[in-house]
């Protein structure tokens, strides 16, 4: 009777109690692991409490249908638990940080996992040199993740799941649409969806709408005297830009223009970033240039459409003027102030030789196959958010939808209503195959916050 109750004592712990740390013979063995994969190196080891942190180079081919065009280094992290435990295989469909450090998306942190972290191709650099731009599609992307995981899984025996959050939940949408047998779910924070892309009424509509009367009308007012105010302004940000070093000849080609895309983008930018709290500083039109200026820098950024803002994102907007699809807003309220018509559309950002033809075929297959075909999708987006104003529809095959309220691009599970966020995270929990008495997220060493958002914009 004794030891049938130490055993049964012994089985309970071993639910509740975190895994013990790994003994140097184990450490050393996973290392050996990780550089006995092909093509991985293993650039850097870090260790936080509890963890394993390794920044990653993974040799994947520029061209995967050409493998002989050549070859270029893609940059990753991992974030080792337990080789029993699940992996989420987080995409922010940009760059890793340049110092990566380690921090955990809310999937990771829910589930108590390993993570995965891929820096998307021709962001920083993991960009083939010299670079072909027409390998940037969302096929080779989702090709360099799909040889990723393959490798990977070879010490990982758990379940994975794939995260992203905004151009990173697309990412995660794009690898799941053509390689679906390799995660065990995916989900999709704020992921755009635009599959045809002039019919962007969507946008209109939410902007008719969010938050209140008051506000709209008061961020519609701060455009409009913007742009009445165009030659004091622009003159504000020549000066700006003379003292920081900032130009516009290889992009938008004058700081007009700039100006012109900065002042459109105040709206998105507002909504994007902050909430119907943050009203009250919308500037009156009473306010004097100076804070005029300084309320739209602060909110859109004018450093942001320069040939220095704009060079990190330039992989973003090539891939949003030939395959992603853009946000074409009517500026109703605008007419008669606006001076470069169509300018408001990716290609405006790009240097002449990366401008490109729409290819609306991509969107479309992905758009009816997460509609029809998709399993295991679950996708949060946020009320206020314009990014959330045209969304993924998922099938009806063990895939959800959820809005948090109020919320903007920084949407999430956790700011659901309680009984959606205990659904949404029970699904998560069993798509990896961890039950909620395992996962223990609180005893779990503590790690900073990883919001997958880009860094400024994403449009």
């Amino acid at each position: 009777m004794r030891s049938r109750f130490l055993a049964a004592l012994t089985a309970l712990l071993a639910l509740v109690l975190p895994a013990p740390p790994a003994t140097a013979a184990a450490q050393d063995d996973l290392l050996e692991r990780l550089k006995a994969i092909p093509g991985l190196t293993v650039v850097s080891e870090t260790q936080p409490s509890g963890y394993r942190f390794f920044v990653l180079s993974y040799t994947q081919p520029a061209d995967h249908r050409n493998p002989g065009k050549g070859t270029f280094q893609q940059r990753l992290t991992l974030l080792h638990r337990s080789e029993q435990a699940p992996v989420v295989l987080a995409t922010s469909g940009y760059g890793l940080p340049v110092n990566p450090g380690a921090s955990r998306t809310e999937p990771t942190r829910l589930i108590d996992g390993n993570q995965v972290s891929v820096e998307h191709r021709f962001f920083r650099s993991s960009r083939p040199s010299p670079a072909d731009w027409d390998d940037l599609t969302i096929w080779q992307e989702a090709t360099d993740e799909h040889r990723i995981v393959r490798a990977l899984k070879t010490i990982y025996s758990g379940k994975w799941i794939q995260t992203g959050g905004s151009k990173g939940g697309m990412t995660s949408v794009y690898h799941r649409r053509f390689y679906p047998g390799d995660v065990d779910g995916v989900v999709a924070y704020v992921a755009p969806n635009d599959p045809i892309n002039p019919l962007d009424h969507a946008y209109d509509r939410f902007f008719a709408r969010v938050g209140t009367e008051e506000c709209r009308t008061a961020l519609e007012n701060v455009q409009r005297e913007a742009l009445k105010r165009r030659e004091r302004m622009v003159a504000m940000l020549e000066a700006d830009a003379a003292r920081n070093g900032y130009t516009f000849a290889r992009t938008l080609g004058s700081a007009d223009r700039s100006f012109e895309m900065t002042v459109l983008d105040t709206a998105w930018a507002f909504w994007q970033y902050l909430s119907v709290a943050d009203c009250p500083s919308v500037p009156s039109a009473s306010a004097t240039d100076e804070e005029l200026y300084a309320w739209i820098d602060n909110v859109a950024s004018f450093a942001f459409y320069t040939d220095q803002g704009i060079e990190y994102y330039a992989p973003y907007y090539y891939q949003a003027a030939t395959q992603l699809g853009w946000p074409d807003l009517a500026f109703r309220h605008l007419r008669g102030l606006i001076r470069h018509r169509g300018l408001y559309q990716p290609n405006s950002v790009l240097p002449a030789e990366l401008r490109s033809r729409h290819d609306p075929w991509p969107m479309l297959d992905v758009d009816h196959w997460v509609r029809t075909r998709s399993e295991r999708m679950l996708f949060v987006y946020g009320e206020n958010d314009p990014w959330s104003a045209e969304r993924f529809t998922p099938s009806r095959h063990d895939s959800y939808l959820y809005v948090a309220p109020g919320a903007n691009h920084g949407a999430s599970i956790a700011l659901l209503p309680e009984e959606e966020r205990a659904a949404a995270t029970a699904t998560l929990l069993r798509w990896a195959d961890v039950s909620p008495a395992r996962r223990a997220p609180e005893a779990a060493p503590s790690l900073p916050d990883d919001p997958m958002l880009p860094d400024r914009h994403t449009r």
